[in-house]
């Protein structure tokens, strides 16, 4: 008797989500907890695990629906199962001329079914995901495999496949609606960056439209929500990194060591954050109604990058973690989050923001506060620059610093004091260690 699979409890006051993708089609053979599809809430991407072995019945929802927790989504046969027998191909209109393609082979059909890190990994390596033999089950890649390729394509690079064996491969996934209409742009969502050039004609010109994820609308929602709600401001300086650099390059290999983990450019920051938020506890708190709610701890949002944006996971009790559970913490997070295993949990709370845009090379920027918080830190990318010391023009590594504030609970005068606490801190890092 075939057993039911249902949209599983998401997390609190989460009611609904998008089915991202399939993992499993109708008659691959599934082992019990294996993820058969992907769920887009309104913070993260979970996985639907199959509640017992067997062989994949049938969908019964289709990729992009809303799905509400508890409903029925599909089904799990009984046996021991088998690969998966290649779908029939659609049958064109009489009155359209399809070109012929020739049918994918069951192993690049497996390797076209990518988890979002997988999926992550061929984006940044630039590889043919068709062109790897994948160790994962029936044949599925893993982010190793991808790894493997890179590692190995860039030893000795390889002859990019035919167009033609690109289409072929990327077809066992194509919609068939799609083939039809536009066979140059079947590969786009099984290859994602490319890794194959498709020809097209000369001067074309063509236009897509994407729904909007999940995540993509309840971003947009709230950021905007926060616009309209907030009074917010900037306000900027910049800091001297000098002695920060020269502290991890002293102390880097030691750290390392001892902790097992990279001493990075966050610990400082969120050090210095708890230091100036103690002079400035506004900054820390948040409003509930005609109330001020202040904190006595620092729950830092940090942004970490993951296969589908930036997400904001919680470093809680920052102010009271050491610089080496600080980068653990946060280095752990950035896995779960290429991984695509981070969880509601993982997400929930924060009472004080901070986001690195240097890392992408961002020179100055006016961020976005996160409701119900008040602040949030910008980070900028590191650059030597002429200033003045001791009535001398020096070149040293500065980096902006951008506060964006809610003015209705905090005073300019305020931020601007946070602002340049941190700035004190990270100039001259002994502050941290004696509290000053």
């Amino acid at each position: 008797m075939p057993t039911d699979v249902k949209v599983p409890t998401l997390g609190e006051s989460i009611t609904e989500a998008t089915l991202g993708a399939w993992l499993k089609h109708p008659g691959d053979a599934v082992a019990a907890d294996e993820p058969i599809a992907t769920l887009e809430t309104d913070k993260v991407s979970v996985d639907v695990p199959s509640p017992v072995a067997g062989i994949f019945g049938e969908a019964l929802v289709k990729e992009g629906d809303t799905v509400a927790v508890g409903a029925l989504i599909a089904r799990i046969g009984e046996g021991a199962g088998a690969p998966a027998a290649p779908a029939p191909a659609a049958e064109a209109p009489a009155a359209t001329a399809a070109p012929e393609l020739p049918a994918a082979t069951t192993h690049a059909d497996a390797a076209l079914r990518l988890s979002p890190a997988v999926r992550r990994a061929v984006l940044e390596n630039h590889v043919d995901p068709s062109a790897i033999h994948g160790s994962g089950k029936d044949g599925r890649l893993t982010k190793d495999d991808v790894l493997a390729a890179a590692k190995s394509k860039g030893a000795a690079p390889a002859s990019a496949p035919a167009p033609a064996a690109a289409l072929a491969a990327a077809a066992a996934s194509a919609p068939a609606e799609s083939l039809l209409a536009d066979p140059v742009a079947v590969a786009r969502e099984s290859l994602l960056a490319d890794p194959v050039a498709v020809a097209r004609p000369a001067g074309a010109r063509r236009e897509e439209r994407v729904k909007m994820t999940r995540l993509r609308q309840t971003i947009a929602t709230r950021l905007k929500d926060a616009q309209n709600t907030a009074a917010i401001l900037t306000t900027f300086n910049d800091v001297d990194m000098s002695a920060v650099i020269d502290a991890r390059a002293r102390y880097k290999d030691l750290f390392e060591k001892k902790h097992g983990i990279r001493l990075g450019f966050m610990g400082f920051f969120v050090k210095a954050a708890a230091l100036a938020a103690r002079d400035v506890p506004s900054v820390n708190a948040s409003l509930d109604g005609d109330e001020i709610v202040y904190h006595d701890y620092l729950d830092v949002s940090v942004a970490v990058s993951g296969p589908k944006g930036l997400f904001v996971p919680v470093v809680r009790s920052a102010d009271r973690m050491s610089f080496a559970e600080i980068e653990q913490a946060i280095a752990a997070y950035g896995k779960k989050a290429r991984d695509g295993t981070l969880s509601m949990e993982d997400m929930k709370g924060g009472t004080f923001t901070i986001s690195n845009g240097g890392v992408f090379g961002s020179l100055l920027s006016t961020p976005i506060i996160n409701p119900p918080q008040s602040a949030v830190l910008g980070m900028h990318r590191i650059e030597d620059r002429p200033v003045a010391r001791d009535g001398q023009v020096v070149i040293r590594p500065m980096m902006y610093l951008a506060l964006s504030y809610d003015h209705r609970l905090i005073d300019g005068r305020e931020a601007v004091t946070f602002l340049v606490r941190m700035k004190e801190a990270i100039e001259d890092p002994t502050r941290l260690l004696i509290d000053l």
